[in-house]
């Protein structure tokens, strides 16, 4: 007679939500902080959403977890606000070359701004659609709003889809046609 033994398996500990929420947004944080390519946070993302064991997030955020110590987030803080302030340099350097665009007199019809002849704004440039954008005042905030343009509508670098608020010194893109907002 032959008997079987039957062990209790106990399988591993399943992941919390906390934890992988916490695995998240730590690859994230290293995306945002330039620590991670857009790949590599890709496929990160991908196995953090499908890792079923603590250990597998630790793999995956292991090069990302902060630095112990009162001196390293003395020089991780001291790198982030030297590399915020290059970049504002950068950004107001190149605002200030770009060609000025004056925002138009208030009025019922919005600038419509494109390659079409019949538009208020007529670019010529290749990347630019027929019927582009348009850029109206609403309720004293002037929006800019992408016509469906094949080439994208930007502004301060951050494609519109829909509408976007606009101001003064904002940097508007039309395909590769780039201006800066300015009232005078």
């Amino acid at each position: 007679m032959t008997s079987s033994f039957e062990f209790p398996v106990h399988p591993a500990p399943r992941l919390t939500d906390a934890e992988r929420d916490r695995a998240l947004g730590l690859l994230r944080e290293g995306a945002a902080q330039g620590r991670l390519s857009q790949d590599t946070f890709l496929r990160r993302m991908e196995l953090a959403l499908v890792a079923r064991r603590s250990e597998d997030l630790a793999v995956l955020t292991a090069d990302l977890v902060p630095a112990e110590g009162a001196w390293s987030r003395r020089l991780f803080g001291w790198v982030g606000r030297v590399s915020a302030v290059t970049v504002g340099i950068r950004r107001a350097w190149n605002a200030e070359r770009l060609p000025k665009l004056l925002l138009p007199q208030p009025s019922a019809e919005p600038l419509r701004i494109g390659r079409d002849p019949g538009n208020g704004l007529r670019l010529t440039h290749e990347t630019v659609s027929r019927a582009h954008a348009e850029l109206s005042l609403r309720d004293g905030l002037w929006v800019l709003k992408d016509l469906g343009s094949t080439n994208g509508t930007t502004v301060n670098g951050r494609r519109v889809t829909g509408t976007a608020v606009v101001r003064e010194g904002d940097q508007v893109g039309f395909g590769r046609v780039v201006f800066r907002l300015s009232t005078h």
